[in-house]
């Protein structure tokens, strides 16, 4: 029996609204449980020719009543370190110190359905690099961001950079999925998802070591994390995306080694979310389900995800249940 997730009743949670910063688009949530509160920063889009984002937030409470929306955009793009747009946003919470991780670019690209549709023509492209931000103050009047630095290794073509929320044997962990890291030196010919430590935040990475692989119909064209990963008794949880060959992008799940987390230890074969509702097939990029932030209440795992880079949407599956399906699909070591 397939474990899948299951649609809020009230998706899409957040839509655009008003006539600035965040009217086109909204979507791509990244997630934080802290202080009885579940904090969202989304990406927002107010126009389609520069398509420049900032980063919107949003507060519920744990019974997923929305409680508070920023009128203005909570952290934007600063134009002294060539940040045209801060984008796909994620938040840990590492030894009570919160993070942000945020893809920025100094050349930001509308997709190529809005270019067509606007008859704008095909930019330049450049490698957008993923940098990190400390937090303080989140849900306040005021809160700060304190930009750290880039985490991207040099020239990687990155985009799905999550911490840890613990230190692995005293050091910092990540995941990353450098798009241009395929081909022979690789051992992988699409992109796929890695490993590395780092000694500060932020610090280079080092010791990359190659997790997890496309490896079924549904995510043959690449694969990239999701959601900073999630401690459980059983493993690290993580939950990502894999696009197929027609551009389709679902979630899956994996478990990975508490100890050794480049060890994947089981993984379903299935996605558990795709899209299929209207909100989900039909927006800027159609048939996008990602996800990017989660938390666990009340033993079940909520999952927010960006829905055809349009609207944050939320599902939820019973966490016991899903490491229960995972279970029955191990890897052997």
């Amino acid at each position: 029996m397939r474990v899948t997730l299951r649609r809020h009743p009230h998706n899409p949670l957040i839509t655009p609204q008003g006539d600035d910063w965040e009217m086109m688009a909204t979507f791509n949530p990244a997630a934080l449980l802290l202080d009885d509160s579940v904090h969202l920063l989304y990406r927002a889009v107010g126009d389609y020719v520069t398509y420049a984002s900032a980063l919107g937030y949003a507060r519920f409470s744990t019974h997923l009543e929305l409680v508070a929306r920023s009128e203005r955009p909570l952290f934007g793009p600063d134009p002294y370190l060539w940040e045209a747009s801060v984008e796909d946003p994620r938040l840990v919470a590492i030894e009570g110190t919160v993070y942000l991780t945020y893809v920025t670019t100094p050349r930001p690209t509308p997709p190529g359905g809005v270019r067509r549709k606007l008859g704008l023509p095909k930019p330049e492209t450049w490698i957008p690099r993923t940098a990190l931000a400390r937090v303080e103050g989140l849900g306040t009047a005021h809160p700060r961001f304190e930009r750290l630095g880039l985490l991207t290794p040099y020239l990687a073509d990155e985009r799905d950079v999550v911490l840890f929320p613990a230190k692995v044997k005293g050091r910092f962990a990540a995941l990353h999925r450098p798009r241009n890291w395929v081909g022979p030196a690789y051992a992988t010919d699409r992109p796929s998802i890695w490993f590395a430590f780092m000694d500060a935040l932020p610090g280079p990475m080092y010791d990359h070591r190659l997790v997890l692989r496309p490896e079924h119909p549904w995510e043959e064209e690449k694969v990239g994390a999701g959601p900073p990963p999630i401690y459980t008794d059983a493993g690290w949880l993580l939950l990502y995306h894999g696009v197929d060959r027609h551009r389709v992008y679902r979630c899956g799940v994996a478990l990975l080694d508490l100890d050794e987390p480049w060890r994947v230890r089981a993984r379903l074969p299935y996605p558990i979310l795709e899209p299929e509702a209207p909100y989900e097939r039909e927006g800027d990029v159609p048939n996008v389900v990602f996800p990017e932030g989660a938390v666990v209440l009340d033993g079940v795992l909520h999952v927010f995800y960006g829905a055809a880079d349009k609207t944050c949407c939320l599902a939820t599956v019973p966490l016991d249940a899903l490491l229960d399906a995972l279970r029955s699909h191990p890897i052997s070591p």
